[in-house]
């Protein structure tokens, strides 16, 4: 009898919360909900920072590549696309640069939006600065619906493009390598 008296007491506090939990169509009711509402619609809406875009490089590799060696970090989409021509090279300015070539392999949809991003190293494998190279076209229906002409040079996709990633600021040391990455691609 004992255990008879527990379970009715427990469905009974059971019962309680949910009639308390789920409202009725009493007055009360009407009016505890009424404040808890204002509350919600008076409160800001949560926002998020929109993503930041491609996680920093890596500070130092953890294997050192060798002098003039340009690899390419796997990512979202380099099964998506071929890079060719990898070179590491600096100009009579001293400035570094990475060059190349990209092409889309796993369709032909125009391209909107491409950005390579170089990680320069030295030849202790220590990041010394970053670069990047950016594309972008629009297809034939964009380009008519802006009154804008044809994109006239070479598409990523098909035959690819040649780029070339140069940083914005001067490195802090000596490019010996560089990690290729491809953060964003976008087409249709």
């Amino acid at each position: 009898m004992n255990r008879s008296i527990r379970l009715a007491a427990l469905a009974l506090t059971a019962l309680a919360l949910t009639t308390a939990c789920g409202g009725s169509d009493g007055d009360k009711a009407d009016a505890g909900q009424r404040p808890a509402q204002a509350e919600q619609a008076a409160a800001p809406a949560v926002t998020f920072p929109a993503p930041s875009g491609a996680p920093a490089p890596a500070a130092t590799l953890a294997r050192v590549p060798a002098k003039g060696e340009v690899r390419l970090e796997q990512g979202p989409f380099t099964d998506r696309v071929r890079v060719t021509k990898l070179q590491l090279s600096e100009k009579a300015s001293g400035k570094s640069s990475v060059t190349g070539h990209f092409a889309i392999t796993s369709d032909v949809s125009d391209v909107l939006a491409l950005e390579l991003r170089a990680a320069f190293y030295d030849e202790s494998g220590h990041l010394v600065g970053t670069g990047s190279f950016q594309y972008a076209e629009e297809g034939e229906a964009g380009e008519a619906a802006h009154g804008t002409p044809g994109h006239a040079g070479p598409r990523a996709e098909g035959a690819g493009i040649d780029f070339t990633a140069v940083p914005k600021t001067p490195l802090t040391g000596k490019a010996a390598s560089a990690v290729l990455s491809v953060p964003v691609l976008v087409n249709e």
